[in-house]
């Protein structure tokens, strides 16, 4: 049939939430491992993009950590970083549960192969009766373009390790989302000084998040979905939290909002109005597009430049499934997606 190296009913590629609800949800419906499945996922430990984030995102600030399947993520000291918390918990979820996963491995492409999908990878390749693509968005932070040339340092949340790097400078950030607020307050008291500015204005919501409110937030990006729309981010139509951290940020004057400059000139920003913003660095806290390069050789992009979904289900491969994409793109929908595909994948293969 092919020259591939392996052969297995699914991959899953990709462990982050979306992928381990996916494996688990495969497990239960009696797929077995390495024949049945496989996971390949690119990160050097268990994590998804979790592992990447910065020391200072602690448990206590992070705006959601939705429990995986059968195992409760529990209540760890809110202190900790959430980048060991996390990674902790699912790297004790792939054992309890005996998760196939294979890692480090870099899928490149996916394409068609008769009746299978080949997954390919610079060292081996996996023939797949169905493929469920759970690569998130943490390997594409999104860079907006502006007029001009910036002399200083730019660095988009993705590379952010800690305030001190920006004691004593004048910083701009970027962005109207959660990354954006915490970033201001964590440089604020350090800076020389801070200017937030986003392309709209924020809208505040003196509630805690819930998960009704992440459903809400999941909806309105699966319209898109549906229309094959290059979905907006989960996080972009959540609103912001008034939380007591907040409230101090107002009073600092960290979150005084101004909206987008017009163009970069090599010291600083200018807005529409010709006023100038000396500055030393801009963060870019602009969010993420999908990582879904390697399902190019499919060609499934309408030409809007999204990909029509029914549910989890490609409409232009009914034998590929994106999880962590669009609505699921969230610790809210990444559950409920996982369990979806296993459902259609279980239907395509024992009808």
């Amino acid at each position: 049939m092919s020259t591939a190296d392996h052969e297995t009913d699914v991959v899953v590629i990709g462990a982050g939430q979306a992928g381990l609800s996916a494996a688990y949800h495969l497990r239960r419906a009696g797929f077995a491992n390495e024949r049945g499945f496989v996971v390949l996922d690119h990160g050097k430990r268990a994590g998804g993009a979790w592992q990447y984030r910065w020391p200072s995102l602690v448990v206590g600030k992070v705006h959601g950590i939705h429990d995986l399947p059968g195992m409760a993520f529990g209540t760890p000291d809110p202190a900790r970083p959430a980048s060991e918390a996390v990674s902790e918990y699912f790297g004790r979820f792939e054992k309890t549960y005996d998760l196939p996963v294979h890692r480090p491995v870099d899928v490149t492409a996916v394409r068609r192969a008769g009746e299978r999908l080949l997954v390919e990878s610079p060292a081996e390749t996996w023939a797949a009766r169905a493929v469920i693509s759970a690569t998130g968005t943490w390997d594409r932070p999104f860079w907006p373009r502006y007029p001009g040339n910036f002399a200083g340092r730019q660095l988009h949340t993705a590379d952010y390790r800690g305030a001190d790097e920006f004691r004593d400078q004048r910083v701009v950030v970027v962005g109207g989302g959660t990354s954006a607020v915490q970033l201001l307050m964590e440089i604020g008291p350090v800076a020389r000084s801070t200017v937030w500015v986003t392309r709209r204005p924020p809208v505040w919501r003196e509630e805690e998040f819930s998960e009704d409110w992440g459903r809400r937030a999941v909806a309105k990006v699966e319209q898109r979905v549906r229309a094959g729309l290059p979905p907006e981010s989960v996080v972009s139509v959540t609103d912001l939290p008034v939380t007591p951290q907040v409230l101090a940020g107002r009073a600092a004057g960290y979150l005084d909002r101004r909206p987008m400059f017009s163009r970069l000139v090599a010291d600083g920003v200018v807005w529409e109005d010709g006023s100038f913003e000396p500055v030393d660095v801009i963060l870019w806290a602009t969010g993420f597009r999908a990582s879904i390069d390697h399902l190019a050789p499919l060609h499934v992009r309408t030409p809007g430049g999204g990909i029509r979904m029914d549910g989890t289900r490609v409409v232009a491969e009914p034998r590929l499934h994106l999880v962590g994409y669009g609505p699921s793109a969230s610790t809210v929908g990444a559950n409920r997606a996982g369990r979806a595909a296993v459902q259609e994948v279980r239907r395509l293969l024992r009808p």
